[in-house]
């Protein structure tokens, strides 16, 4: 995907990275004039940076009260996860027959670097480049641009999936199956991997919430 275009973008990807890594945690306030001196810009492209965060569900802004980061919460894992199934099972199923083997390839060499990856930092950026490259053939960049704003959204509790609810293993086992369906050019198997492997994802995270195992880590 294309690096950052505008101020606006590069201020988004900044918070976004601090909020996904736990530096900025969930419910600070997020502050347009503070934002404006630490970043060394006007408040206009901060202002737009937070809009932008909050259309991606990872930012909060309320009338009076101003912007924060939007806390951790089941509801929003569902919501998302839920938006993720319906989003990708369509690319898959449009990308799969016409999947060229570069892609392919490209897929197989994510999982590896994930499998090699020790920087869980690096681990939610991988996981989105391993399911793009799946949906690259869709035809559709609107469709290719709503799935990454979701992934970004989803990105700090793919984090939680993958390391502190020791996840990763049961993940990679998943995301290889359905890469290999994507090899034998059988879109229903790889569309249904890909619909389990989400409803999993999201019942796990969403039964950690909801059990307090996630409330010291948020």
């Amino acid at each position: 995907m294309q690096g950052p275009r505008t101020v606006a973008e590069q201020v988004a990807n900044v918070l976004r990275e601090a909020i996904a890594n736990g530096t900025i945690k969930a419910g600070t306030p997020l502050r347009q004039d503070e934002l404006a001196e630490q970043f060394g810009f006007s408040r206009m492209p901060i202002r737009d940076a937070l809009r932008q965060l909050e259309a991606e569900g990872i930012v909060s802004i309320h009338p009076t009260k101003g912007a924060h980061v939007a806390r951790m919460d089941s509801a929003e894992i569902s919501e998302i996860y839920a938006l993720r199934e319906l989003l990708e099972s369509e690319a898959l199923r449009l990308s799969v027959p016409g999947l060229a083997g570069a892609k392919l390839e490209e897929a197989e060499q994510v999982l590896d670097q994930i499998d090699a990856e020790r920087n869980v930092g690096r681990w939610g950026a991988l996981n989105r480049a391993f399911h793009l490259a799946l949906y690259h053939a869709c035809g559709n960049r609107r469709l290719l641009g709503l799935i990454e704003a979701h992934h970004n959204a989803a990105d700090r509790y793919v984090r939680i999936l993958l390391s502190n609810l020791d996840y990763r293993n049961r993940s990679q086992t998943e995301h290889r199956d359905l890469l290999a369906a994507c090899r034998r050019r059988d879109g229903d198997k790889a569309v249904s991997i890909l619909m389990q492997h989400l409803r999993e994802g999201s019942e796990t995270l969403v039964n950690a919430i909801e059990g307090d195992g996630l409330s010291r880590k948020s």
